[in-house]
């Protein structure tokens, strides 16, 4: 086969797995060429993917991950743009396709880029001439010593050994969802969350590896947070959240909780408190050496890092930013060693290694490769491969090593995951494997309202209609504006995709990249495109497909509402670590900040007004001087969102029932119960409100057992 061959101006050299373009010299991964290869040998035809991985990972198990990892490998060093695809173009649910020119190069001709016409021919007859000619020749000597001098430094830094699974381990298999699965320190225990139905409040269980006997831990239904051993496995800690008794800054509290293990085996125990949190939140607890807790906590928005020493019963700060916040950390137990991750005042993201007594060790800025969203959060652990942490974007799983580089690793099976949690010996990991199922349900309102005022109304009566039914979760329906379509996402795809239904056909209206996730949508006013959050990055779809980016400097983190014929977005937004609500200036890219904390839900009203619930779930509304509480909605806000419509208020308080607040007489009623396993209240039309329903919530422990 020809060794060599042009895409466009980039040469291929597939012998030495390298695209050069203007003396710039690549070397990709093998598979990657191979890849491009096949696309090129089909220039302007659509390769599925099928044909892609039979062909380049032939009698190989790999998952279509891999082969998405190598477009993206591959439109990076040509240059190409994942979004405009002038170069490598995806075809939804059929492949891709090679769009440039190719050429390819015979055997007999040399294995560098060819020179031009002029060059090759010039006669070498003068001295000034033959200086030319060996200086030539004797930079690209030095370029190719150059380059293999790149590939043995690159071969000799430590590279993460392949994970090859030998087999899955189911280790619950209930009714229930399972979840924040961790080892004992000797691996004989796992030690998990197990939800009741339809309620996100938890129990804490224990499994033996051995026996497979389980063991309820704590005695009653709480809302219990990520857990930790001691070192001698002989006590348990975490967080516990509770409603605050008369809350000043925030509905809940939390508390550090203790459990002795080794009693709550017996039987079900009542833990102890540690410590509690009534203006602040605290979260993470990992257990190190010296009898201490440490726990991120955040004040004012800001979260940092913090040591609770068991015995004084004291706490003391371990690394506090100067400016941004930390986002998340991990301990090893054997290194005596911290790993975090914070952004800073410039908006670096970066990852800092230290001590438990603070002292820094390195800080180095991490370098997101283009599989990863460019506002993507990652949450690093501890892992057996040596100066390496690893972490997971859901199904792609990463090293991060302390220098702040992220390498690919491989699996050969295709389960979701959060970031790993290993057996002390290494030879096993912990999954989360399962899925969520929500459906996208109606309501009619004067029906709710007529069934609500009949004292001899059938309470289990189901008054809603299913609209969409899959498998996989549904939600965020919206109604367009002046038209008949409703807008929702859904992963029913395997990727959350916005889909459009008219009547009872639906389709796919997005082609997003995987693990991607979609946090807010809205219409625009003329119900021609949706303004979509994916992945922390703001998305203008229009009807046929088409895409606009907005490209900000910082994180989205909520997309609340959008003003189209304006060009304006309310939203949460992270500045420099610290998450805070604004108005955007879609036009400009600029934000005006509205409060300096987030909000729970906003949206405005027909003449521009603006309408908040804050973290006490309480309502705000702007006026000319300042924004004023709406007293009358005390008690009624709640985290299930709410919708404005014609100028009413539509929300549900946490006694589930949907209300109706008119901004323009001041009026309130309820109008009747909803379900239970209600989500949030999506949109109100007229006589008819969507609502998003859980399902089910079906979540399970398992553990992938690695090849010795």
């Amino acid at each position: 086969m020809t060794q060599q061959y042009w895409v466009g101006d980039f040469f291929v050299d597939i012998s030495r797995n390298q695209i050069t373009h203007q003396d710039d010299t690549q070397i990709l991964a093998p598979k990657a060429i191979a890849v491009l290869t096949a696309l090129a040998q089909n220039q302007g035809k659509v390769v599925s993917q099928d044909a892609l991985l039979d062909t380049v990972w032939a009698n190989t198990v790999v998952s279509p991950n891999t082969l998405q990892r190598s477009i993206a490998q591959l439109r990076k060093a040509l240059g190409d743009d994942g979004k405009v695809q002038v170069i490598i173009k995806t075809h939804a649910k059929q492949g891709y396709s090679l769009e440039s020119n190719v050429k390819w190069q015979q055997e007999e001709h040399t294995q560098t880029p060819p020179q031009t016409t002029e060059t090759l021919n010039q006669p070498v007859n003068n001295k000034s001439d033959v200086f030319q000619f060996t200086f030539k020749h004797a930079a690209a000597i030095i370029v190719s010593v150059a380059l293999v001098i790149l590939v043995f430094i690159s071969l000799s830094e430590p590279t993460p050994a392949k994970l090859e699974i030998a087999k899955l381990n189911a280790l619950t298999a209930t009714d229930h969802r399972e979840n924040a699965g961790i080892y004992s320190p000797d691996g004989e225990f796992v030690v998990f969350h197990r939800y009741e139905e339809r309620l996100c409040i938890n129990n804490i269980w224990a499994k033996s590896t051995k026996t497979q006997e389980e063991f309820q831990l704590t005695q009653q239904l709480n809302s219990h947070g990520s857990h930790t051993f001691s070192a001698d496995g002989k006590s348990l800690y975490f967080i516990q959240e509770q409603d605050c008794r008369q809350p000043i800054t925030q509905k809940q509290c939390y508390k550090l909780m203790g459990l002795d293990f080794a009693k709550s085996l017996r039987g079900a125990q009542t833990p102890t408190t540690l410590m509690e949190c009534k203006n602040t939140r605290i979260s993470t607890p990992i257990w190190m050496q010296g009898n201490q807790i440490a726990l991120l906590q955040q004040t004012e928005q800001q979260w940092k890092l913090i040591s609770y020493a068991l015995n004084e019963q004291q706490s003391r700060d371990v690394y506090v930013p100067n400016e941004g916040s930390v986002i998340d950390y991990d301990y090893s137990l054997a290194d005596d060693l911290i790993a975090l991750t914070h952004v800073d005042g410039d908006g670096n993201y970066n990852l800092t290694m230290l001590k438990p007594d603070g002292t820094v060790l390195s800080q180095n800025q991490i370098e997101l490769p283009p599989e990863i969203a460019k506002h993507r959060y990652i949450y690093p652990n501890f892992s057996p491969f040596k100066d390496r942490l690893m972490f997971s974007t859901g199904r792609q799983l990463f090293t991060l090593s302390y220098e702040g580089k992220i390498s690919t690793i491989e699996l050969p099976v295709d389960v979701p995951m959060g970031s790993p949690r290993f057996h002390p010996d290494g030879s096993r990991l912990l999954v989360i494997k399962g899925f969520y199922d929500r459906d996208m349900a109606s309501v009619s309102l004067s029906e709710l309202a007529a069934h609500y005022q009949d004292p001899l109304r059938d309470k289990h009566q189901q008054l809603y209609t299913i609209e969409e039914r899959s498998i996989t979760s549904e939600g965020g329906a919206t109604f367009q504006p002046n038209g008949n379509l409703l807008a929702f996402y859904t992963f029913r795809s395997g990727i959350q995709q916005v889909w459009l239904k008219e009547n009872s056909k639906v389709r796919q209206l997005s082609n997003f990249p995987l693990d991607s996730f979609i946090y807010g949508m809205h219409w625009a006013n003329d119900g021609q495109s949706l303004l979509v959050n994916v992945s922390k990055e703001l998305q203008q779809l229009t009807l046929a497909g088409e895409t606009q980016t907005f490209s900000f400097n910082y994180p989205i983190e909520q997309l609340f509402y959008w003003d189209s014929q304006n060009q304006t977005a309310l939203a949460n937004i992270r500045i420099n670590g610290i998450v805070k609500f604004a108005e955007l200036d879609l036009s400009q890219l600029r934000y005006t900040i509205l409060t300096n904390q987030p909000v729970n839900w906003a949206q405005k009203d027909s003449t521009g007004r603006l309408v908040y619930t804050d973290g006490l779930d309480r309502f705000w509304y702007s006026n000319t001087l300042e924004n004023t509480l709406i007293e009358t909605l005390n008690e009624q806000g709640s985290n299930l969102q709410f919708v404005i419509d014609n100028d009413i208020i539509y929300g549900i308080n946490e006694r589930f029932q949907l209300w109706r607040y008119s901004l323009e007489t001041r009026q309130f009623n309820i109008i009747g119960d909803m379900p239970r396993n209600i989500d949030y209240l999506s949109d109100v039309r007229g006589d008819k409100a969507f609502i998003s329903l859980r399902i089910e919530a079906k979540k399970e422990l398992a553990e992938l057992v690695l090849k010795q």
